[in-house]
């Protein structure tokens, strides 16, 4: 009886040991993972490549390490969306993620991590291919990824992190078809979608997510700008994320253009002096031309509204320097504004034919919002 007794107490002990061990294995994990994760918001990309490929290499049959790899890619890209050198790379990891993910199912599968890592995947290839508009493409990748989410969701309820996936699906679904009326048919082939419901699956995962909880506020901040037209609402995720992630010059944009469109120009001309100083320290992602472009055009705007017109004048074409070094032949609202408001701007000043030069440019140019119209009406008529 004793030995018995020995030898359960030796197998609780032995138990208790190898639980401890699986835990602070797990806790081990999650603390990389969320560092790492970090690390890229940070816009800390070496550091953030350096953290995977450890969490690669310690935990070969996780996809995380190399789900987050891709991640340092897709951030390269929306810190320069216009350059599509990073575009090959992104897709060529996120094949990796769906790789391993699909050696780990036909070993098991109802391997959750498997399933929500691939739909994640597959999630951020359809994300690439909407942010190049190749829509059949993003469609086919959103039904492809959505059953795969929902079956990780009803494997583990506890799992908050599908909720983005759900959430993405429910808003963009019933949201985009309006905008893109090309979207319509295609969407025929998917499940009903709730926008409300969408939002507040968002705000869920942006309050209680484990590792997807940033990017949750990242899309609410978007949706609240680009169509509830709710600036208060974005705001809110703006400031928490510039509070969390001070140096991403993605999120101090957006701080900028948020209080812009609520006409508070001097707040926002304030976030882009700021964006400026940092490209001055040569901060990541800061330095980009189209990130000094929209810092000049809206302190130039900011210094217009002012009254400081020799101000305005010289950010408005150093705004206009910009646009031609990045847009070639297809002109951006920012080089036709630029132009529109320099011709202003001399009216004002009563530099008559410098403020023709202008208006005679852009009837050249694009037409952006109803430029054309000004510039043909200030051409007849100088602007007071």
């Amino acid at each position: 009886m004793k030995k018995k007794l020995q030898i359960l107490s030796l197998s609780i002990l032995a138990f208790l040991f190898l639980t401890a061990n699986i835990n602070a294995q797990e806790a081990k994990f999650d603390s990389l993972v969320t560092s790492g994760i970090r690390q890229i918001y940070g816009i800390k990309f070496l550091e953030a490549e350096t953290t995977f490929k450890k969490v690669v290499s310690e935990y070969p049959d996780k996809p995380a390490g190399r789900f987050f790899l891709a991640m340092i890619d897709w951030w390269k890209i929306l810190l320069d969306p216009d350059n599509e050198s990073y575009d090959d790379g992104f897709y060529d990891k996120l094949d990796n993620v769906i790789d391993q993910c699909d050696e780990l199912l036909d070993k098991n599968s109802e391997n959750v991590d498997a399933l929500f890592f691939k739909g994640g995947a597959i999630g951020f290839r359809g994300r690439l291919h909407a942010f190049r508009e190749s829509w059949l493409k993003a469609a086919d990748d959103g039904r492809e990824a959505l059953p795969l989410v929902t079956r990780a969701g009803k494997l583990d309820p506890k799992k908050i992190d599908v909720q983005l996936g759900y959430g993405i699906y429910n808003y963009y679904a019933a949201v985009l078809p309006e905008k893109y009326s090309m979207l319509k048919p295609l969407m025929l082939f998917f499940p009903s979608s709730d926008k409300e419901k969408g939002i507040k699956q968002l705000n869920y995962v942006s309050r209680d997510g484990q590792y997807a909880k940033y990017e949750a506020q990242y899309f609410l901040m978007g949706i609240y700008y680009q169509f509830e037209n709710k600036p208060t609402m974005a705001q809110k995720f703006a400031e928490k994320l510039n509070q969390e992630f001070p140096d991403n010059p993605v999120f101090e944009r957006w701080l900028g253009r948020i209080f812009a469109k609520e006409s508070n120009w001097s707040v926002a001309a304030g976030v882009f002096k700021n964006v400026i100083k940092k490209s001055q320290k040569g901060l990541f992602g800061y330095t980009l031309k189209p990130v000094l472009r929209e810092a000049e055009y809206y302190i130039a705007y900011d210094y217009r509204t002012a009254g400081n017109l020799d101000s305005a004048k010289v950010h408005f074409l150093k705004c206009a320097e910009l646009s031609k070094e990045i847009d070639g032949n297809k002109e951006s609202g920012f080089w036709i504004n630029s132009y529109l408001f320099l011709g202003m701007i001399n009216d004002i000043e009563g530099n008559r034919t410098k403020a023709v030069e202008y208006y005679k440019k852009l009837l050249d140019m694009n037409e952006y919002g109803n430029s054309k119209d000004k510039a043909e009406q200030y051409l007849k008529n100088p602007y007071k």
